[in-house]
């Protein structure tokens, strides 16, 4: 067990692990927020104090973010997946480019043919999404209404490691690896991102609007697909997810005092670390899916030497508290995803028992 609160090692992919100081926050303001007399459940969203809970994530996102002023910074519902949609719907008049590292770059590019023209610029699916591609080398359509990338795939576990300049409007998915890493927003003309990996519980999606792709938006659109709706009523065209929100807020405010965004990378490659060493110390009974200059720090699946021993893996792993490990079954084997508020402490234990478990099964 990983606390004094008897919580598991929680490898899940998501949603994920949230800081308990949070959780602690959240639990003594539960029937009480600030001195209100109800909880922000309770709250309606247009009162004084959600307002100043709004308020405060807000400036929270921008902080921790480094967000430009020249951005919106939206608050809406309906995950990744609504905003592969979104994104065609709003910007897609001629065609766009997209670059497909793993299952969720396939699931952006199936959503956005239903609204007009797509380009696949490069699709890893012959190594079966190990690796990201040298965007430098790849052709893009100067003309494309944008391209889509996705910086970390959950499932594959491949990362760029860095933003991309493209020559035209990059729309990013940093749903698993957003907050992991100073990241220039400048560089993107939107991004988007589920927050129930990194940011806090399910629910709210933060997405960051270039200010003049606002005025790319095609007419027409219905109220909730149109991004300029959204962003001239401050994300409350209807009820937003006020308790994601809320949570939201706090998880940011809790790694601006953490050190920021560059602290937070620093512990997520020492966690990394310690599990892709464990691999690569295994003398190939660990093997990882992604090539080595395309790891992602979040997501990391591995494989055994077989089926029987995965299995046998994963109910010892269980039995100890160390949960959600099974991979995806595209890759298979294993996936240790360890987001922020994942504890070193967990990363250690596990590599202690992959050590062990090799050494007794090898």
């Amino acid at each position: 067990m990983s606390d004094a609160y008897g919580r598991v090692f929680n490898f899940s992919a998501g949603p994920a692990v949230i800081p308990v100081p949070v959780l602690e926050q959240a639990r003594d303001e539960m029937l009480n927020w600030n001195g209100a007399g109800l909880s922000v459940m309770e709250m309606s969203h247009r009162g004084k104090s959600f307002l100043s809970i709004y308020e405060s994530a807000l400036a929270s996102v921008k902080e921790l973010l480094g967000v430009p002023d020249n951005y919106k910074v939206l608050f809406l519902q309906g995950g990744a997946s609504t905003q592969f949609s979104m994104v065609a719907q709003n910007f897609l008049h001629t065609s766009c480019d997209h670059v497909v590292t793993g299952a969720w770059g396939k699931k952006a590019v199936e959503a956005a043919k239903i609204e007009g023209k797509v380009n696949v610029v490069w699709d890893g699916k012959a190594t079966n999404y190990n690796q990201t591609p040298d965007l430098a080398s790849l052709t893009f359509d100067p003309k494309a209404d944008y391209v889509h990338v996705t910086s970390n795939e959950t499932i594959q576990g491949v990362d760029y490691g860095f933003d991309p300049v493209l020559g035209v409007p990059v729309v990013c998915d940093m749903s698993s690896n957003i907050a992991s890493r100073p990241v220039d927003i400048s560089k993107y003309a939107l991004v988007f991102a589920g927050a129930q990996k990194n940011l806090g519980p399910s629910g709210v999606t933060l997405v960051i609007l270039r200010d003049d792709m606002l005025e790319k938006i095609k007419p027409g659109l219905p109220p909730m697909a149109d991004y300029k709706v959204h962003a001239e009523n401050d994300s409350m065209y209807n009820t937003p997810p006020c308790w994601g929100i809320y949570i939201l807020g706090l998880v940011c405010q809790h790694w601006i005092g953490f050190g920021g965004l560059a602290a937070v990378e620093k512990s997520n490659q020492a966690k990394a670390k310690v599990i892709y060493d464990a691999i690569d110390g295994s003398g190939g009974f660990y093997k990882g899916h992604a090539v080595p200059a395309s790891r992602s720090l979040m997501n990391i699946p591995f494989t055994l030497p077989s089926e029987e021993l995965t299995e046998k893996f994963l109910a010892e792993t269980k039995k100890l508290g160390y949960l959600e490990l099974k991979g995806h079954r595209s890759v298979g084997g294993c996936r240790a995803s360890m987001y922020n508020a994942f504890p070193i402490e967990g990363a250690q234990a596990l590599a202690g028992f992959m050590a062990e478990f090799a050494r007794t099964n090898g």
